[in-house]
């Protein structure tokens, strides 16, 4: 088990890949799903405020810079035109499906619970961009989701436990991410249509 200092070291590790995404967004040189990361800056501050209300110390700061972070992403993406992506019906659905289940966890108000909704509600908002990174993944830069990795991992490293509350939204995080960063790092989605059409 590391230090709980480490937690601040993943998160700034995480929030270095996440700056750069947001300087390349205002450059135009990637083109964030704006229903993704408004809804990732919501479901992570629910599951940060869950996490509080059950007692989770530093751990939960990485799940706060998982919604702040997006947040910044998010108005970013209205800076440059050429940032915008187009969304679409498929999108706004994930969108609708995402905001169900954050009203759920306004109606159960329980802390376990309310991870757990947080977890659905930002894995359903991860839809769009998880699909766009395997159709499009030169609208994405693959070297920001793998430092998250890094950072999740080091935050996991320090728990002496492990429950639901104080990992369970963090080790989501670092299956969306690893799952980002292969599509858009190896661009699987370009391999398996080449294969397909051949």
């Amino acid at each position: 088990m590391l230090n709980s200092n480490f937690i601040i070291l993943g998160t700034l590790i995480g929030a270095t890949g996440s700056v750069a995404y947001l300087v390349d967004t205002v450059k135009g040189k990637v083109k964030p799903n704006r229903v993704s990361f408004l809804l990732w800056s919501v479901a992570p501050m629910i599951a940060f405020i869950a996490q509080i209300s059950q007692g989770v110390g530093l751990e939960a700061l990485m799940t706060f810079s998982t919604g702040f972070l997006p947040l910044t992403v998010f108005i970013a993406s209205f800076v440059n035109k050429k940032s915008e992506w187009k969304l679409t019906w498929f999108d706004v659905i994930c969108g609708i499906l995402s905001v169900a289940g954050l009203v759920l966890w306004l109606i159960t108000k329980v802390g376990n619970i309310a991870i757990f909704f947080s977890i659905v509600a930002d894995a359903l908002a991860a839809i769009p961009t998880i699909v766009k990174a395997y159709k499009y993944p030169d609208t994405e830069l693959a070297w920001p989701w793998i430092a998250t990795v890094f950072g999740v991992i080091l935050t996991l490293l320090t728990l002496s436990s492990f429950t639901f509350a104080n990992c369970g939204f963090i080790i989501y995080i670092l299956i969306v991410n690893i799952l980002i960063y292969v599509l858009v790092k190896f661009r699987l989605g370009e391999k398996f249509q080449s294969k397909t059409e051949q």
